[in-house]
């Protein structure tokens, strides 16, 4: 009973950070629409140049000091030391302070420098605007990795939610001022945002601590008598032999998009574009097709997020049964998710930037081509859960590189030649991510001896995928040839896509009660459709 619910508990806890996940990704999408309308896709290479820029920065500085910090906390609460596990929080805000400041320091007195090496001199005012925020989140995922060890997901969650809700009115807004100044200071105003949503962020979560800090006191006196005190510095070497290995994981994701920033524009220019082609052209590739592609992938994982969490804890009590059902569940979620998104945005790909960018509409041929990498990197990053799960932390970093090195060679060979020009790096991530998926996959079933379920993860997903995508073309052509309006057109083929989807998915059995029950509300749905016969038992 005491086993079931820990393990309930610790579910619960996934779902809510998968829900914030969630929440804060279509916050992050829907002020993107209005932003580029206003900054154009100029605008949006100089502010995803600027942003990854920063986010390669961030993660050097914090990147692994949440999950470093929960883990240490967790393991001294458990132990009920909690004056040490306050010294974790301590010893890491120290550590926080110092790389977060240097980071801001290093993007603010070099961000002329680093602009020009990108070949992107316009990003300038982007990057230095950007500077500071990374000694703010620094600071903030100390906080997030304490209240997280102590098994409270909720602050995080808030305080995400918060912090994009705050960087999308003033993205927009500071854009919207600044942009009459040239697309340069739009764009620097779009990353403003960025800074304030992070410092209400961090206000919330200070204020959280401070509300909590006496009782927090109060146990450590408690139990201060029966606890063996650490030094400072065991702390301090503990935190970064946790958080390190994190830290050059992400940061082997965070360089393949800089490989992006540098090599596009470079192999744009060096084959006879100017300068502001090849920002826009890199703009559509950001701001279109990665914003658009990475959005179910960020929803496939968030809702495969509260399951894989007690993957760990099924193969310490050596449960393979069990380990294989939540593998399998895992992955046929995130694929149930994938697969559709794929072929929706390989078929309706043009009609939507037309409808959400109308004044900015190009870039539809990159998602027609690369769609297909939304399979590829949702694959990756189960994978890469599942393998962190079960205590392979550093696998999927080296898969990784290996994807980037292959990413590196076909972005050479194709962006270069002036009929592909930023197709190339599109399709190169499409080669990156298909080498890390299957490379992480390999290493899954190696690690756990599990080999997924071929035709439930994959095939009757995909089945339906093909289905849905046939109707959707039917559909829109149809409909934009009565109407003559391709929102009407694009709007009505995705919802009759989805029904059709789900419906080829319940004749074929590609749908179980589980995959139902992760829904809001799911046994409660799963119980009516099993009384209706839409579903087995």
């Amino acid at each position: 009973m005491g086993q079931g619910i820990k393990k309930g508990s610790l579910v619960k806890q996934a779902a809510i950070l998968a829900a914030a996940g969630f929440i804060v990704r279509i916050l992050g999408f829907l002020y993107r629409v209005p932003l580029t309308n206003m900054i154009g896709d100029e605008g949006n290479g100089l502010y995803t140049a600027a942003f990854y820029i920063y986010m390669f920065f961030l993660v050097l500085s914090s990147a692994g000091l949440p999950a470093a910090i929960s883990k240490m906390v967790s393991e001294r609460v458990a132990l009920k030391q909690y004056k040490n596990a306050h010294r974790v929080f301590q010893v890491s805000m120290l550590v926080a302070v110092f790389t977060g400041t240097m980071g801001s320091l290093i993007l603010w007195f070099g961000a002329a420098y680093i602009a020009n090496s990108i070949d992107s001199p316009g990003s300038y005012y982007s990057i230095l605007t950007l500077s500071p925020t990374i000694l703010i989140v620094a600071v903030m995922a100390v906080y997030r990795g304490y209240f997280q060890g102590m098994n409270n997901m909720v602050p995080t969650a808030i305080s995400q939610i918060i912090e994009q809700i705050f960087n999308a009115i003033f993205s927009v807004y500071m854009a919207y001022i600044l942009v009459g100044d040239g697309i340069e200071w739009g764009a620097a105003g779009g990353t403003m945002g960025t800074g304030i949503g992070a410092f209400t962020g961090l206000l919330f979560l200070a204020w959280i601590y401070m509300m909590i800090r006496p009782s927090l006191q109060k146990r450590i006196r408690k139990y201060k008598a029966n606890e063996q005190e650490e030094s400072y510095m065991e702390i301090g070497t503990t935190l970064l032999r946790i958080a390190v290995p994190i830290i050059t994981g992400t940061a082997i994701f965070s360089i393949t998009n800089l490989i992006d920033v540098k090599m596009v524009m470079s192999r744009l220019l060096a084959s006879g574009y100017d300068m502001k082609t090849a920002n826009i052209l890199y703009g559509q590739l950001s701001g279109k097709y990665i914003l658009l592609t990475t959005l179910p992938v960020s929803i496939a994982t968030a809702l495969a997020t509260a399951v894989v969490p007690s993957i760990a804890s099924s193969m310490a009590l050596e449960q393979p049964k069990v380990v294989r059902q939540k593998i399998n569940l895992a992955m046929r979620v995130t694929m149930l998710l994938a697969m559709p998104s794929t072929v929706g945005m390989a078929v309706l790909g043009g009609p939507m930037l037309i409808m959400l960018f109308p004044k900015y509409p190009g870039g539809g041929i990159l998602l027609t081509v690369g769609s297909i990498a939304i399979v590829f990197l949702s694959l990756a990053q189960i994978t890469t859960a599942i393998l962190q799960g079960v205590g392979r932390v550093s696998i999927p970093a080296i898969n990784a590189g290996i994807g980037a090195v292959f990413k590196i060679i076909f972005n050479y060979l194709l962006i270069g030649i002036p009929g592909i020009n930023v197709l190339g790096a599109v399709i190169s991530t499409v080669i990156c991510y298909m080498v890390a998926g299957f490379l992480d996959l390999r290493a899954m079933v190696q690690a756990t001896g599990i080999r997924p379920n071929f035709k439930t993860v994959f095939t009757k997903p995909f089945m339906a995928s093909l289905g849905m995508g046939v109707i959707c073309y039917v559909m829109y052509e149809l409909l934009l040839f009565i109407t003559d309006n391709n929102t009407i057109a694009t709007l009505t083929s995705i919802m009759v896509g989805i029904w059709v989807y789900f419906g080829i998915l319940f004749m074929i059995r590609g749908i179980s009660k589980a995959d139902i029950e992760l829904l809001p509300m799911g046994k409660k749905i799963s119980a009516k459709m099993i009384q209706l016969r839409l579903l087995e038992e």
